[in-house]
């Protein structure tokens, strides 16, 4: 299949145009189910975001799409809004086996999916179950037995349970979602994906999301696409992160940011804090000593932790005004926490790219600001020149020194604690 730009008629231009400029979901009164619309309400939700109305008319009408935007741009809801309307066209026949399945690269971006699923539905008889790995396979197989029509899943789990489940098939579905395909072929999943498409129907609606539209991905839709896809991208070619955000960069040597990072948690106990390190180890070491001699809130976020776990932190720290979130990347992709208001990378990424779906947890959705920082050791400054070719510009920030008797104190518990560490 040859992948390629679609033109879209006249009219479809008119009305991405119309829902953009006059920027209200009531808008679409007698064009989706009232059912979605009350749902959209209720959720506070009043104006679509670009990538929600660019892409709305195309996937109201059944078409394949391919979708590139930055996190927090609303294409969570820009599937799902369509992939509900759609199946309630179908009156009874919508609620009868498998319809749609949503593919996701993390536990935890599925586990996001489906909580906003869930407030979608809440007023709509379609059923939905959420299927991911660390969850007992019985548990599952319970699931699908009472019958879905929504599947959020992520891709080894499901293509385990078409291969293996009895009773389980997918003939009647009519759409497929890949979410962040990107990170989905990073996570090394294409043969997972690979697997699944062949065991689902051909004539069906296939959808895919992504940061970025690369060879890579392009040829994952040229797998799972009969048709040429419209290209969708809302991507803004002058900067690649968000107008809002305030972001700079703080040498600091490795001696001095245990103290830095102390005073930082100490004085943004009313704020919402999310912290990013290099390995699961330097995770569990940090929440271990801060959460002992800081007496902050902290919360920690790892692939390393079982998923109830995870689970848990995820929604605590989701759900919280304020406190810190220690974590590695598995928490920086796709995932919605609200109102984070800073983003600390203790440890920089070793992709610049990586630092952009890293802040993108702050100054998320509309007017909404947010700041991020930095680390890095004096001989680590050929980074920012890194970022620069990204399109991301940073400013240099200056903090002050934290006082002596902070910089001692965590100097003697650190040395403390490391020698634990190393003994265990």
């Amino acid at each position: 299949m040859h992948v390629a730009l679609q033109s879209p008629s006249e009219s479809h231009k008119m009305d991405v145009d119309e829902i953009v400029s006059k920027s209200c979901f009531s808008m679409l009164e007698g064009k989706i189910d009232s059912k979605i619309l009350k749902a959209l309400k209720g959720m506070g939700l009043e104006k679509p975001t670009r990538i929600q109305a660019e892409v709305l008319p195309h996937l109201l009408q059944g078409k394949d799409l391919i979708g590139a935007a930055k996190t927090g741009s609303g294409k969570t809801l820009a599937f799902l809004i369509p992939v509900v309307d759609n199946l309630l066209k179908l009156g009874t026949l919508g609620k009868l086996g498998t319809r749609c399945i949503i593919l996701s690269p993390t536990r935890e971006l599925a586990l996001q999916t489906s909580d906003v699923l869930k407030k979608l539905l809440v007023n709509i008889h379609l059923s939905h179950c959420l299927i991911v790995g660390g969850e007992k396979r019985a548990k599952d197989i319970l699931k699908l037995k009472k019958g879905a029509n929504i599947i959020v899943s992520t891709p080894g789990r499901l293509l385990d349970h078409l291969q293996s489940t009895e009773n389980f098939n997918c003939n009647k579905l009519q759409c497929l979602v890949l979410d962040e395909a990107d990170k989905l072929l990073e996570a090394g999943f294409q043969k997972h994906i690979t697997g699944i498409i062949k065991l689902l129907p051909k004539k069906r609606q296939t959808v895919l999301f992504s940061a970025t539209i690369g060879e890579n991905v392009k040829n994952l839709a040229r797998l799972a696409m009969r048709n040429d896809p419209v290209i969708i991208s809302v991507s803004d070619n002058k900067m690649s992160t968000v107008s809002g955000l305030q972001q700079g960069y703080y040498i600091c040597p490795v001696e001095k940011r245990m103290s830095w990072l102390y005073k930082m948690l100490k004085k943004s106990k009313k704020l919402k804090v999310m912290v990013f390190f290099s390995s699961c180890r330097s995770v569990d070491f940090h929440y271990e000593f801060f959460k002992v001699h800081c007496k902050a809130s902290i919360l920690s976020i790892h692939g390393q932790q079982s998923q109830a776990r995870r689970k848990e932190a995820f929604h605590s720290f989701t759900e919280a005004q304020n406190g810190a979130l220690f974590c590695t990347d598995v928490a920086a992709r796709g995932l919605d926490i609200p109102s984070v208001d800073w983003i600390v990378q203790y440890d920089p990424p070793s992709d610049p790219k990586e630092y952009i779906h890293r802040v993108g947890r702050t100054a998320r959705g509309l007017n909404n600001r947010g700041n991020a920082v930095i680390l890095l050791r004096p001989e680590e400054t050929e980074f920012i020149k890194f970022l620069e070719k990204e399109k991301v510009y940073l400013d240099k920030y200056t903090f002050g020194k934290p006082p002596d008797e902070v910089q001692e104190m965590v100097s003697i518990r650190f040395n403390y604690r490391i020698d634990g560490f190393i003994t265990q």
